[in-house]
């Protein structure tokens, strides 16, 4: 098939990728000329694991190209996918702009029936709102269809999760289209459901919802166990066995971020109140979230107090491991508090140094290594669970700090390994590690 995809952030660019290596010919549009300038140079604007093999891999091929020209894209195929962002407004409700946008100059160069795909995060209702602004904006009046197809994959894992999802979603207004899309996805050989385009859209809210208030209720417990004196790690896994529930999603930590979780979980609050409905359940869930931060830089006070002029190093600045979006990461929140402290900060990320520089506060000092982040500091503050932290050194961490303090916002060392080792260790819902 021909396939246009518009927007060429992680859903766009991997969604590109992906149907141009399933053996589709797909043009990919940006409206940044720099960004497709780099891309028609082999040069990724995001970090994606196998990501860039699979461009140049597609794009040698001849499967795969990037233009700035959305009118001739659109002319050339049959399936066009909306893949532009949709960032919360300062009330939390989802900005539209770029979809409006983008479906204004589908509508304008549309000159045969074609499928308009929403793939971008959408609140319910887009669908007929994109069909509107088409339908106003014709330059010839030819048929089209609006389908919703959420997508769900998690950065640091888009590929695979293209390729294997859990489920494949498609929301259409006809059996005729629902078919179009099935035939696209057919390669997959993954479960599909077919619903009408609201609930296609509802399922990609109440999913992400669903999976913030898991995290938040986790961390909640984690500050009972905190004060009762229990383990998280032992309550989740008690809890995550039983099959109503499962392990995923209980982790005890900093809570959610990214480009995903806080805007879906504001824009479901605010488009329920639209609703008539008042969403407390969730509401509930973004507070406990937005407490996180707060709670882990109070607990690294308490303990290092007064922070005038110490040394923290922080391990760990992009929102998760396997990516370099910092978009809602918890480092800038918790660097911005350590340094209105008084604290000096040194930090150290495999790939996100770069984004982090355009977004943290002035006066942290970055680092090529994790020892180098270490050496001479007061306290280390982890934060984002990168798999390379599992296997430090940790004698030689311990070695170059001036005093071996450690603050571990994921859990990913164990107390006792800390003891023996010689750290004095705080936890997220574990007991600490006090020196002897």
């Amino acid at each position: 098939m021909n396939i246009c995809v518009v927007g060429t952030g992680y859903v766009g660019l991997v969604t590109g990728a992906v149907f141009a290596d399933l053996g589709n010919d797909v043009t990919c549009v940006d409206n940044q000329p720099d960004k497709i300038g780099g891309l028609n140079a082999g040069k990724m604007p995001i970090y994606e694991p196998g990501l860039e093999e699979m461009v140049a891999r597609n794009v040698a091929d001849c499967r795969l190209s990037f233009t700035t020209d959305l009118s001739a894209a659109v002319k050339r195929s049959q399936i066009v996918f909306i893949t532009v962002g949709t960032p919360p407004k300062a009330d939390g409700q989802t900005d539209l702009s770029a979809v409006e946008a983008v479906a204004k100059e589908i509508g304008q160069a549309m000159d045969k029936h074609t499928v308009i795909v929403n793939k971008s995060t959408v609140p319910v209702g887009t669908g007929d709102f994109v069909r509107e602004i088409i339908e106003r904006h014709q330059a010839q009046p030819v048929p089209f269809d609006v389908v919703s197809n959420p997508e769900f994959l998690r950065e640091g894992s888009a590929i695979e999760d293209t390729l294997r999802p859990d489920r494949i979603v498609i929301g259409a207004p006809n059996q005729q289209v629902a078919m179009t899309l099935l035939e696209l996805y057919a390669p997959l050989e993954r479960p599909m459901i077919i619903t009408d385009v609201p609930s296609a859209e509802m399922i990609k809210y109440a999913s992400n919802a669903f999976l913030a208030t898991k995290i938040s209720f986790v961390n909640a417990i984690a500050n009972m166990c905190e004060l009762a004196g229990a383990d998280v790690t032992q309550v989740t896994k008690g809890v995550g066995l039983d099959a109503r529930i499962g392990p995923a999603f209980l982790q005890a930590g900093l809570g959610f971020g990214g480009s995903c979780f806080p805007k879906d979980t504001e824009s479901l609050v605010h488009t329920a109140a639209a609703l008539g409905y008042d969403f407390r359940l969730l509401r509930a869930a973004t507070e406990v979230n937005r407490e996180r931060p707060p709670h882990f830089v109070e607990k690294i006070r308490k303990v290092l107090a007064p922070l005038d002029d110490k040394i923290i190093a922080v391990l760990g600045l992009a929102f998760k491991p396997n990516t370099d979006d910092m978009r809602e990461a918890k480092s800038i929140e918790v660097i911005a508090r350590l340094l209105e402290l008084g604290a000096r900060v040194r930090a150290y990320d495999p790939v996100a140094i770069p984004n982090a520089r355009r977004v943290l506060p002035p006066g942290v000092v970055y680092c090529d290594s994790p020892y180098g982040a270490a050496d001479g500091a007061d306290g280390l503050a982890l934060v984002t669970e990168w798999n390379e932290f599992k296997f430090l050194n940790l004698e030689r961490i311990r070695a170059l700090m001036r005093r071996p303090l450690v603050f571990d916002g994921r859990n990913l060392w164990e107390p006792e390994r800390m003891r023996r080792v010689g750290f004095e260790y705080y936890s997220i819902g574990r007991r600490p590690v006090l020196p002897a």
